[in-house]
């Protein structure tokens, strides 16, 4: 019998000993219930219309049907949050990226179970259950727990007019929608962006690769000390709030645990509020929760452009939906659309510099 006050979890695995060590994990905390697993997309999209759980531990490669179109349908016909859990991180980033980009919420690593004692490494299953308890904190859902790429050097800017500078804040189906904005900005008219996509530090060298294929921009990690540079995007690449500080470097801040988000949007955008010299153009872009949103209002407050993606195209019209509620939204429009926008301003701003 399965309490209401319960989170329903179901697994889509095909590996036996990975689907094990997901049923251990899960055992481990008396909060989640298992109530069915799948051995293939196919089989896990049907079982997702029966039987509807909270949260679904997707593996990305499967027989038949994969993790990245499972995650599509799921999302298109019964939508539940999905986190991705698997062991092939290497050469599959795009499969990666592309599930998320239809909705799954998050990737951690396969959870291990040890060779001799067939018991899961407490330190392998600890990163799963954090995820975990994430991810049902997004859909309302509440677990207690104790809180246990291409990197090229950035070029110090000296002299010169400021970037253009753009920053982006995303987090459920994100990856996507930034490929689609980054993808319509050219090198040449002396833009610079930062992005905040919500992900886990392991896998922001790969998210920084991947953007890099599908803009002319370079894409790359942010470091500590790092400054704005024209025609670059810089992505936050740990754990921890990316900030911009009083010089205009940017650095890493500590987690405050009650900030639900790391790293944050709100801590990011506010920040630049306060320490980038002139106006610029901000997005916020599909994802679950508000974060974004109050910061957001600091830059319009600052006489920043700022733009919330429409529910139309979002994944999860979440966060942009915050902003728009706040009034921290300028205008309100489809991702695929953004990039122009951007476009129109940014030519306004050269010619004007070019003008004076």
């Amino acid at each position: 019998m399965i309490s209401d006050a319960m989170i329903k979890v179901a697994i889509a695995n095909d590996t036996l000993i990975a689907l094990e060590a997901l049923r251990r994990v899960i055992a481990t905390d008396p909060a989640y219930e298992l109530i069915w697993s799948a051995r293939d997309g196919g089989e896990a999209v049907a079982l997702c219309a029966q039987q509807p759980p909270d949260l679904v531990l997707m593996d990305l490669l499967m027989p038949g049907i994969d993790g990245v179109e499972a995650t599509r349908q799921i999302m298109a016909r019964s939508p539940c949050a999905v986190l991705l859990v698997t062991a092939s991180l290497h050469g599959n980033t795009s499969k990666i990226f592309e599930a998320m980009g239809h909705g799954a919420l998050d990737v951690v690593r396969t959870p291990i179970i040890g060779p001799r004692t067939m018991s899961v490494m407490n330190a392998a299953a600890e990163p799963l259950l954090a995820k975990m308890a994430t991810v049902t904190a997004f859909i309302g859902k509440s677990v207690r727990r104790q809180r246990s790429s291409k990197d090229v050097p950035v070029r110090s800017l000296v002299g010169g007019p400021l970037p253009q500078l753009i920053v982006i804040g995303a987090s459920t189906g994100g990856p996507k929608a930034i490929a689609q904005v980054l993808g319509g900005l050219p090198v040449g008219l002396n833009i610079a962006v930062v992005v905040v996509q919500h992900i886990d530090q392991q896998f922001s060298s790969g998210l920084a690769a991947w953007l890099d294929g599908h803009t002319s921009l370079g894409v790359t990690v942010a470091k500590s000390g790092d400054r704005i540079q024209p025609d670059h995007v810089l992505v936050a690449g740990t754990d921890e709030h990316l900030v911009m500080q009083r010089d205009r470097t940017l650095t890493y801040a500590s987690v405050d645990d009650s900030t639900p988000y790391h790293p944050s949007v709100d801590v990011f955008f506010s920040s630049v509020s306060q320490h980038w010299p002139q106006p610029g153009q901000a997005v916020l872009l599909t994802g679950m929760g508000r974060d974004g949103a109050t910061g957001m209002a600091d830059l319009r407050a600052a006489g920043w452009r700022t733009i919330a993606e429409s529910q139309e195209s979002c994944v999860v019209y979440g966060m942009p939906r915050a902003a728009v509620e706040l009034g921290a939204a300028e205008c309100v429009i489809e991702a695929g659309n953004i990039a122009k926008v951007l476009l129109n301003e940014s030519e306004k701003a050269m010619f004007s510099l070019n003008e004076a």
